[in-house]
């Protein structure tokens, strides 16, 4: 797959459509675990950051590798944001999950 998008001159292009789809979906995804987990999601982001990390570096695919370090880069990122997320519920920004019961 690389040495098309390569060969067509589509990997930069390619490489960037991947980068935003990952910070893209991470956005829902910190939203709603927040929602549902609180806080304890924390450890879901670090674990999964430290797994495409390894993966990212095992990988021999410049493609694929690439798409696993953002992978990694938007895991660890979201664990800053669901602090911010928690604040953004506590300004009345997001909903509260009434049913979670926090530790």
């Amino acid at each position: 797959m690389t040495a098309f998008l390569q060969q067509y001159h589509l990997l930069g292009l390619a490489l960037g459509l991947a980068v935003f789809l990952c910070i893209g979906l991470f956005h829902p995804l910190v939203i709603k675990a927040e929602y549902y987990w609180g806080q304890r999601s924390n450890w879901a982001f670090g674990v999964a950051g430290v797994l495409f990390a390894i993966g990212s570096v095992c990988v021999s695919d410049f493609f694929l590798s690439i798409t696993l370090g953002a992978l990694a880069a938007s895991s660890f990122w979201s664990i800053g944001e669901v602090v911010k997320q928690k604040k953004r519920v506590e300004k009345g920004w997001f909903p509260n999950n009434p049913n979670r019961k926090n530790p």
